[in-house]
């Protein structure tokens, strides 16, 4: 039987400094995110066990250690909610808590993007007049720089590596149909890229390998990057680094909910071999048609179009589902999955309330109708960017969002309690709490440890390894009855 799928996302989000003359990202991205910490930023980020270059295939190159956020003091906290907010290279990173559900995984997201405006409305006071910053959750800069928006899924250690990448290469090729963030032009130098007006994706013209370790060069469709964060004898993280940074919530719940869902009928090994002849041409070509009927092919010789595979995959999640693993939360996935591949069947611009390149499709054709523009007018990238604003004054999406014409899954009310709230079901309950109740006898933390100074003669490590462990229905009781860090670390002991 397949695992449950444990998920999180993390969001590097774009970061510019309109009218500031010696404007650096990195700095201000720290300016940021410490505004917003406050006394947060005491407790260190635990790096001890880290490994980021070991790898899927076996094998972990030796290089020396490389300097870590916390040796160039600059901003990395953890979060009241279990989240992790920090500096990642030059840009505002928010990784969100860990999710067992899509919608919760959905409301954490956006408690990010409420994150982020806090931020700058915090930072706003610090700055000279006439300066100020802007946050965009896009991937692109426009001028040939990227920036990721990483899934991650809880996966069992026993399934083939090999096997994932199989299954899961033409999926992840193909689902970007309806997860696709939308983009004005192309930034890729291959053969028929700099004639494409519009596309789906902001991240395909990045990608350059099928398999690979690699994230912010010669970036792979499947990541090798073997970081459990948890047991590593029974688990995996899949980190997946195809993905877009969405707004519209359907998408973000279709983007996780689908994805989790194949891999567990990956781990029971009950998918058809759909492997694509030439993945990395397959997802550039997809991206650049907006009718969604380019077709690519298969190793058996076939040809077919992103949307007839994507069908196939409905299926046999259909039929797992019913026989295996049904339940409300997943009927929901497939309900909103059988919806969208029906409208992209019938109409792909028909979509525009519920997905993120069909929505600012219809805003920029809106735009360039009224105003005579083409599609490579510069004003159409301008309009491009401020769909992606996180001020929800300026942002066009929450424009869209606040005038009812884009579809929600989530609540006002839900996402605000989540900027504060942890989710009930992971061990980030037991994160998120203790960074409320005991903030001063925490020294660092990580997504599987916290270390207590209770003032003792020696720090105390409490590991996490087991994601499913610490939940609301785990420790509620016995926080509770601790008054101090010292009464829980012993509790916990007994």
């Amino acid at each position: 039987m397949a695992i449950p799928k444990v998920m999180g996302i993390e969001t590097e989000f774009g970061i510019s400094g309109p009218g500031m003359a010696d404007f650096n990202p990195v700095l201000s991205s720290s300016m940021l995110i410490n505004s917003y910490a406050g006394t947060l930023r005491k407790i260190r980020w635990d790096y001890e066990q880290e490994s980021p270059l070991r790898d899927a295939r076996g094998f972990e190159p030796v290089q020396e250690r490389q300097p870590v956020e916390e040796d160039l003091g600059l901003a990395n906290v953890i979060l009241p909610n279990g989240a992790r907010y920090y500096v990642d290279h030059a840009h505002p990173e928010y990784s969100t808590p860990e999710c067992a559900t899509p919608r919760s995984l959905v409301v954490h997201d956006k408690a990010g993007e409420r994150i982020l405006e806090r931020s700058l409305e915090a930072v706003q006071v610090m700055l000279p007049p006439g300066q100020r910053l802007s946050i965009y959750k896009n991937n692109t800069d426009g001028k040939g720089n990227s920036y990721g928006t990483h899934e991650n899924y809880l996966v069992d250690r026993k399934t083939p590596f090999s096997r994932i990448v199989r299954d899961l290469t033409p999926f992840f090729v193909t689902r970007q149909i309806f997860t696709g963030a939308g983009k004005v032009g192309a930034e890729s130098s291959r053969e028929g890229g700099k004639s494409v007006s519009y596309q789906l994706s902001q991240r395909t013209d990045f990608f350059e390998a099928e398999v690979g370790l690699e994230t912010t060069l010669k970036r792979p469709i499947i990541n090798t990057r073997d970081e459990p964060h948890a047991d590593p004898e029974k688990y995996r993280r899949l980190h997946c680094i195809v993905g877009d940074a969405n707004l519209c919530e359907v998408a973000t719940f279709l983007k996780v909910g689908t994805t989790a869902l194949i891999l567990k009928m990956i781990e029971d090994e009950l998918l058809p071999d759909l492997s694509l002849e030439h993945p990395v041409q397959a997802l550039h070509e997809i991206s650049w048609d907006v009718s969604c009927r380019q077709t690519v092919r298969l190793r058996d010789g076939r040809r077919v179009r992103a949307l007839e595979l994507q069908w196939e995959y409905f299926d046999q999640v259909k039929k797992f589902v019913k026989e295996v693993d049904d339940s409300p939360e997943n009927a929901e996935v497939l309900e909103w999955w059988e919806r969208v591949l029906t409208g992209i069947e019938e109409d792909p611009l028909s979509l525009y309330r519920e997905l993120d390149w069909v929505a600012k499709h219809r805003l920029l054709e809106g735009y360039r109708q009224r105003d005579g523009l083409a599609w490579r007018d510069p004003k159409m990238r301008l309009i491009d960017l401020q769909y992606h604003d996180v001020r929800r004054d300026r942002g066009l999406y929450h424009r869209l969002a606040a005038t009812g014409k884009v579809e929600r899954l989530t609540t006002d009310e839900e996402i605000s309690a989540a900027i504060m709230a942890p989710p009930e079901e992971t061990r980030a309950y037991f994160r998120g709490r203790c960074i409320t109740r005991f903030p001063g006898s925490i020294a660092a933390a990580s997504w599987d440890s916290i270390i207590f100074d209770t003032g003792r003669e020696a720090l105390q490590r409490v590991p996490t390894r087991e994601p499913l462990r610490g939940s609301k229905e785990h420790v509620e009781e016995l926080l509770e009855a601790s008054e101090t860090a010292a009464e829980l670390v012993d509790a916990l002991q007994r």
